[in-house]
């Protein structure tokens, strides 16, 4: 008789995510009848079978050393029988099938100086892309201090503050927007505002010339030759500083200390909940990168999240809101100035595109 095949092993791809769930909410799936808001971080679902599994939200950075996590695991197995999961916003979730847990939970989580929050109608935990530590094209900022500083200051609204609905921040160091950040309420993006320099010297002896010119998303590097040796030369007219040249070809130098800003954008918003998805639109064009604490843009968020919330109706949110008072009237409240670089004048964006499930004949 034929042996049968044994089944092939990959280690291709993420693991099944079922061998992670806690028992019961294997034992209920597909079967939740509702869940509540019991406190900002804290959440209940309940079964149509009666079970009930609690979930404790804390917020927690996105960079994170190994001892930090052996801490959050060993509360992990002392109140949530070891389950636990590390969110998209850089939560980290217990999940716990026994109330009384949750208030140990979070005073040893408070004691570590770990906030227990963004659940509910407050602010969110910051999604940011990975600055310096890990990319090599932010335009002179930072990702992580100012995620810290902008929640430092946010911190009430993440942990107790209500407002009219949730408020979903996000940062990204550089165009490519790593940080998801268009789809926000409120968003900082980082900007080059100059051509590469192109290091003449080095190109030919560390880049690949047809990879460096396929790099370029509008075709505005050529090749060229400069003393001899194989080189490219960039049209300014055509560059819109996005750095992709330099992921592939470090002589073509995007980095400016002198001449990145930092912008924010308003208005944007992923779900399909009473009206459709919309994308950011660009509220400061303008502001320095003033590390430590990078002041000027910390108190341009929270001007935001504080005119918000002192201005829109319960369960509006903030491009909601700003849709149905009008953009003049946004700027107005929230002293912004209103300049050249606010008018789009991009002929080709999608406005006509399908972006929801709100589908009307």
């Amino acid at each position: 008789m034929e042996a049968s095949p044994k089944a092939r092993k990959l280690d291709i791809g993420p693991p099944d995510y079922r061998q992670f769930l806690h028992p019961v909410v294997k034992e209920n799936y597909g079967q939740w009848k509702y869940h509540e808001n019991l406190r900002p971080g804290v959440l209940v679902h309940v079964s149509e079978t009666g079970a009930e599994i609690y979930t404790v939200r804390a917020g927690s950075p996105r960079l994170v050393n190994i001892d930090f996590v052996r801490r959050i695991c060993d509360l992990a197995d002392r109140y949530a029988d070891g389950f636990l999961r590390f969110t998209s916003r850089n939560n980290i979730e217990f999940m716990l099938p026994n109330k009384e847990n949750i208030d140990p939970l979070i005073a040893e989580l408070e004691g570590m100086g770990i906030p227990v929050g963004g659940t509910g109608k407050i602010i969110h935990n910051m999604l940011h892309s990975q600055g310096w530590i890990h990319c090599h094209t932010p335009a002179s900022a930072d990702a992580s201090g100012i995620t810290k500083s902008v929640m430092d200051e946010l911190y009430e609204y993440f942990t107790a503050k209500e407002l009219p609905h949730r408020v979903k921040i996000a940062f990204a160091c550089c165009t490519a927007c790593c940080g998801g950040i268009f789809w926000s309420d409120i968003a900082i993006l980082a900007l080059h505002r100059r051509p590469p320099r192109v290091n003449h010297d080095y190109v030919w002896r560390v880049c690949e010339i047809p990879t460096t010119l396929a790099s370029c998303p509008v075709t505005a590097i050529k090749p060229t030759y400069v003393d001899g040796k194989t080189s490219v030369t960039i049209d300014e007219d055509k560059c819109v500083y996005c750095g992709n040249c330099y992921s592939i070809c470090s002589a073509c130098e995007i980095i400016d200390p002198v001449n990145d800003v930092l912008s924010i954008w308003a208005g944007g918003k992923l779900a399909n909940a009473r009206s459709e998805p919309m994308l950011a639109k660009l509220v400061v064009p303008s502001l320095p990168s003033n590390p430590p604490r990078w002041p000027e843009v910390v108190s341009a968020v929270k001007n935001i999240v504080e005119v918000y919330a002192q201005n829109a109706r319960k369960y509006e949110r903030l491009g909601e809101w700003i849709n149905r008072i009008g953009w003049p009237r946004f700027f107005e409240l929230t002293g912004f100035e209103f300049t050249k670089y606010h008018i789009d004048d991009f002929k080709h964006a999608g406005q006509t595109y399908k972006k929801s499930v709100q589908l009307k004949f």
